[in-house]
C-alpha cells in the first residue's frame, strides 16, 4: 500500500494526549524551570555586587 503524502491526521484520543502532555509540561515549567532560572539570576547577581563593590577600607 502507497504511503500517503503530507501530515497523518492525529485522531481525538492522539489530540487529547497531546493537549494533556502540554498542560502537563507547562506546570512543570512553571514548578521547576522558573525557579531555577531565578535561582541563577541571583547567583549572577551576588557575583557581580561582591566583584563591583568597594574595597574595605581600613582606618
Amino acid at each position: 500500500m502507497r504511503q500517503l503524502k503530507g501530515k497523518v491526521k492525529e485522531t481525538r484520543k492522539q489530540k487529547k494526549e497531546r493537549k494533556l502532555e502540554n498542560v502537563e509540561i507547562q506546570s512543570k515549567m512553571q514548578t521547576i524551570v522558573l525557579p531555577a532560572l531565578g535561582f541563577v539570576f541571583l547567583l549572577i547577581v551576588a557575583f557581580v555586587y561582591i566583584k563591583t563593590r568597594p574595597a574595605a577600607v581600613v582606618a
